[in-house]
């Protein structure tokens, strides 16, 4: 019995090799069987706490991932990331604007768009500052396209995303991510 945290999966099928049975479970429900009257969580605790946890006949347990999902949990994973510091580049962006009295849409598409016409105005560093992050998020723009694309692959060349795809409102990244995920 092992908690499905990082690297889990990986000496899962290690053990696996060995003919070992694994059986992940998730940290919050093994942490209910790690004793509180003992100083905070330690190796031993944790080990304890695993080996009565799996023992539990109402247990339940994480399928073990193979290479192939958690390759493609970790597009998603990467992508998400940089769906985040688009975000947080664009907020930073229209935040030094509104400073200097430049007002813009959320939409960052509209951002793009109308930023070019206040740039002039803005004072030299705030210039480069909101230059330099416009290129910042140019480039994470890109890698996102090329993250889209390899999921988009990933999804066309199986058959249960396909299968997923055609139902209304399920695309390519949320069939990927879901069959990974289970």
């Amino acid at each position: 019995g092992m908690e499905a945290c990082s690297g889990a999966h990986h000496w899962a099928r290690v053990f696996q090799q060995y003919g070992h049975t694994v059986k992940l479970m998730a940290p919050k429900l093994v942490a209910p069987y790690r004793m509180s009257g003992k100083r905070g969580k330690n190796d031993a605790a944790d080990a304890a706490a695993i080996c009565e946890a799996v023992t539990r006949p109402s247990m339940r347990f994480v399928p073990l991932k193979d290479e192939h999902q958690q390759a493609t949990l970790c597009l998603h994973r990467t992508r998400q990331g940089f769906v985040e510091e688009r975000t947080a580049a664009y907020n930073r962006m229209r935040g030094l604007l509104s400073e200097f009295g430049v007002v813009l849409p959320q939409s960052p598409e509209r951002l793009r768009r109308e930023i070019g016409t206040h740039l002039d105005a803005l004072p030299g560093w705030v210039r480069r500052c909101v230059s330099d992050l416009l290129e910042h998020v140019g480039n994470i723009e890109d890698r996102l396209a090329e993250y889209d694309r390899a999921i988009g692959e990933i999804a066309r060349t199986d058959e249960r995303s396909k299968r997923l795809m055609k139902l209304r409102g399920i695309g390519p990244t949320t069939a990927s991510a879901l069959l990974a995920s289970i």
